[in-house]
């Protein structure tokens, strides 16, 4: 097995920090790299990410801005937000190896082309090995060392397993997979139902409401899942249904605390004026489009595009997910 000893870590945010964490933890060379001078500077004299400042990154974490600083990697992790991820991968071009992984860290779908984020990877670099890490984590979690799972996928099972030795320890434990479709598909279909819990929870109808919400969402992934050719056991895995469980349950999770700022009263609009980025927001559209190409059934993240930009309020929504007429469940 290959050993990947040098990571680089593109992005300095809250989950790229984590991520720094973990490698250095696995004992690897790292190199967190921030998106410019002036912010690599900041994180080296705080030793924290701005995003992350109550917890310290592992000292021997390199801190460097540009592309060049990822000359030499034996893999990148690419934790940036989703629709930032083809500008951003487009830079390293110049400076990667053939064959390098590059992982992506984000869950969601390029909005306008509608691809995936490996897809995207491989669009911006066609030299590159794609991958990605996906799973029930918050970055609080895994950047303190509390013990996390998640699913690492590459399209080659032996870069897989190399990833997951390179960033696994005791309690950061990535299970490799080869179903790059289905990894994606859970990370981004996840976010859009978590709006939708929170929008239960910040609307006071009780934990038995998102339960089934939860549940029926679940079905609406598998449903997608299937059609975008996702094997049925990741769906059901840690990067699925695992991810979908952490995300509807807990306000640390930003798109849930989106869906419980508008459940609450707040617009769209307003929920957003807190910077925070919920990736759910981008996605939903993007989800609901390809749900319709492939005549998928969605009405919860149907119902959440629709109170995302305005066509619906909340009231209309949940009146038009409750009066849907009564069928069996499966």
């Amino acid at each position: 097995m290959v050993t990947l000893q040098r990571i680089v870590v593109i992005g300095a945010g809250a989950w790229g920090a984590a991520l720094a964490n973990v490698a250095a933890r696995a004992g690897r060379e790292v190199v967190l790299v921030a998106r410019d001078a002036a912010a690599a500077e900041a994180v080296r004299r705080a030793g924290a990410s701005p995003h992350l400042p109550d917890v310290a990154l592992d000292p021997g974490i390199a801190i460097a801005a540009g592309a060049e600083a990822a000359a030499g990697a034996d893999a990148v992790l690419l934790v940036v937000p989703a629709q930032a991820h083809g500008p951003v991968a487009a830079t390293l071009a110049p400076v990667l190896r053939p064959g390098t992984p590059v992982v992506a860290c984000a869950k969601g779908i390029e909005r306008g082309s509608r691809r995936f984020m490996t897809e995207v990877i491989a669009a911006a670099l066609p030299s590159a090995t794609p991958a990605i890490l996906s799973g029930p984590s918050f970055a609080s979690d895994v950047a303190r060392g509390l013990p996390t799972a998640v699913t690492l996928a590459a399209g080659d099972d032996a870069v897989a397993v190399a990833l997951a030795h390179a960033l696994g320890t005791t309690t950061f434990r990535p299970y490799h997979a080869t179903d790059l479709r289905g990894v994606e598909i859970g990370g981004a279909a996840k976010n859009v139902l978590a709006i939708a819990v929170g929008i239960v929870r910040g609307r006071r109808l009780g934990a038995s409401a998102a339960a089934a919400l939860t549940t029926r969402g679940f079905a609406e992934l598998m449903r997608f899942g299937r059609a975008y050719g996702a094997r049925s056991e990741t769906l059901t895995g840690l990067s699925g249904l695992g991810d979908l469980i952490l995300t509807c349950s807990s306000p640390q999770s930003r798109n849930f605390s989106l869906g419980i700022a508008i459940g609450e009263g707040l617009s769209p609009e307003e929920a957003r004026h807190g910077g925070l980025l919920a990736e759910g927001a981008f996605t939903a559209p993007v989800l609901v489009e390809m749900a319709g190409e492939r005549d998928v059934d969605m009405p919860i993240a149907t119902a959440v595009a629709a109170v995302l930009d305005g066509r619906l309020s909340v009231g209309q929504a949940i009146e038009a997910l409750t009066t849907r007429p009564f069928r069996a469940e499966h």
